[in-house]
């Protein structure tokens, strides 16, 4: 007997160990356990998430912990370099740029969520029609797309903007409209894969209708690399909020956001360069934290690169 076990544990897979610690905790190994656990074995990721939650906590402090006086003018303590009485210092106005940052927060995140379910939403049912549908349809679709892939994502939003105007609404859609042809063609490829398995050939094989296999079969399966890409894009909505509110284009001032702060700020950068570090440090950080983030969604998603 002790042999029979010696010699049964010398020829088992590699991959039964895993299995059997899972079943001896009392836990069932599934798709989501395994994607939870790679990614929390995913360092990046790991400091990515820290960064996001930092970020995070910065929002709501920047939405119900700031003072009431923070955007008025004081020229008595006209830039101030940081201190303990100013963590981040004063800018040109005498305004406390610490304040300012936190304010910005909660619009970068809104614009980073808003822009991109804008653009995903718009996007994917794109590539949903275009991939199944196929024919003219799909034609025109993806005619349609191409012909605005061929437009850098900033200066087709610079495009809309030159449309709609300036304000924050108007920057959700415009930068939402700028990475709306990149979730079509992305779903494109997938529902285009998606639609020639098994499954799908089946419900088209036993009368489902067009819209039921979409809605039950092809979009489910579809929609991983979407999200993949939406947590991607939310660092790409909030750069892109940042050089539109740079060049002018943003909420008109006061309204503190991060970009139209650097502005402000390269007027008295030689003298006082804290203006400018600051909001831009936490562009930086933010765009890096939600990068690495999507990064490790999509390494932990991917069952092929665990393989190699």
């Amino acid at each position: 007997m002790a042999s029979s076990t010696a010699a049964h544990s010398a020829t088992a897979p590699p991959g039964d160990a895993p299995s059997s610690a899972f079943r001896a905790r009392g836990r069932t190994r599934t798709f989501w356990r395994d994607t939870a656990r790679r990614f929390g074995s995913h360092v990046p990721a790991m400091i990515g998430l820290v960064l996001v939650v930092i970020f995070l906590i910065a929002t709501a402090v920047g939405q119900f912990g700031t003072p009431a006086n923070t955007n008025r003018n004081s020229l008595a303590t006209r830039l101030r370099a940081p201190d303990g009485a100013h963590p981040f210092g004063t800018d040109h106005f005498g305004r406390e740029v610490f304040w300012r940052v936190l304010q910005g927060a909660p619009l970068a995140l809104a614009v980073g969520v808003v822009s991109v379910a804008i653009g995903s939403i718009l996007g994917s049912v794109q590539g949903l029609v275009a991939g199944y549908v196929r024919g003219k349809v799909g034609g025109v679709i993806m005619a349609f797309t191409d012909a605005m892939l061929a437009f850098p994502t900033l200066l087709l939003a610079l495009a809309v903007m030159a449309t709609l105007g300036p304000g924050l609404a108007n920057v959700m859609i415009a930068v939402g409209v700028s990475t709306m042809p990149r979730f079509t063609r992305m779903m494109e490829a997938e529902v285009l894969t998606v639609s020639e398995r098994d499954f799908v050939l089946a419900s088209r094989a036993i009368g489902a209708t067009s819209l039921t296999t979409l809605v039950r079969h092809v979009l489910p399966n579809s929609l991983s690399s979407v999200l993949v890409m939406a947590s991607l894009y939310i660092s790409t909505a909030i750069l892109a909020e940042a050089t539109l509110s740079f060049l002018g284009l943003g909420p008109p001032p006061p309204t503190p956001t991060w970009g139209s702060m650097i502005s402000d700020g390269s007027s008295v950068l030689q003298n006082a360069p804290w203006v400018t570090l600051f909001p831009g440090l936490a562009i930086t950080l933010t765009v890096l934290g939600f990068s690495l983030i999507g990064d490790g969604i999509r390494d932990a998603l991917d069952t092929r690169l665990q393989e190699r």
